[in-house]
């Protein structure tokens, strides 16, 4: 039998598919810490409103090309490169737009429910509003000695996502209450290369249309 689509996942009824039945090449999670909607929801309400002007950078990953994953406390970004030692750079298909995958470290550690934050697959975890209200496409920031700014393209689980932290959760990150709020995270790309270590400020230098 074919594995589902993504957008067939999204249609999907958590209590009729097998999360296990998903392959891919890297690393996997453990079903048993997958979390239901409603849990999700109770878990995200009851945080703290993360910072909208200036936060700081909690994690920082470099994704190899099999599932590795390194964990620099500091690492000079580059509009060339992104991430260095991440596989964004060496795969064709991701463009520019693609080149930095961001999530509000609160809302990793609620989803992972105990797992890595590693494993979610993205290069910045960061304590940070990342709403499009608070950040709109075209915002930028600055992140320790780096400027970044979001892109257009959203930042959706695919299915390794779902395999590591459930069908819910992705389901609800693209629910229309929760889609402005990137539970799933964002995308950044460098506009002006420069070193940030684990710690440092992000500071929001501008707003796109429709910010705060």
């Amino acid at each position: 039998m074919a594995e589902l689509s993504t957008e067939e996942l999204t249609r999907a009824a958590p209590d009729s598919f097998d999360t296990e039945t998903l392959t891919f090449s890297g690393r996997r999670g453990d079903r048993t810490r997958h979390l239901s909607r409603a849990v999700i929801e109770a878990r995200l309400a009851a945080l703290t409103p993360a910072p909208r002007e200036r936060g700081t950078v909690e994690l920082m990953v470099a994704r190899g090309p099999n599932g590795e994953r390194a964990l620099p406390e500091v690492a000079t970004l580059t509009q060339a490169g992104g991430m260095p030692g991440d596989r964004w750079a060496g795969d064709a298909k991701y463009g520019p737009n693609y080149q930095l995958a961001t999530m509000r470290v609160d809302f990793a550690r609620v989803i992972a429910n105990g797992q890595p934050l590693e494993l979610h697959g993205d290069n910045l975890y960061l304590d940070l509003d990342l709403s499009t209200r608070n950040l709109p496409a075209g915002s930028r920031l600055k992140l320790g000695e780096a400027i970044v700014e979001v892109t257009p393209q959203a930042h959706n689980g695919c299915k390794k996502w779902v395999q590591r932290f459930g069908l819910e959760a992705m389901q609800l990150n693209l629910a229309p209450a929760y889609r402005d709020l990137h539970v799933r995270g964002i995308y950044l790309r460098v506009v002006e290369d420069g070193a940030v270590r684990l710690g440092d400020a992000i500071t929001v230098l501008s707003r796109g249309p429709s910010g705060y």
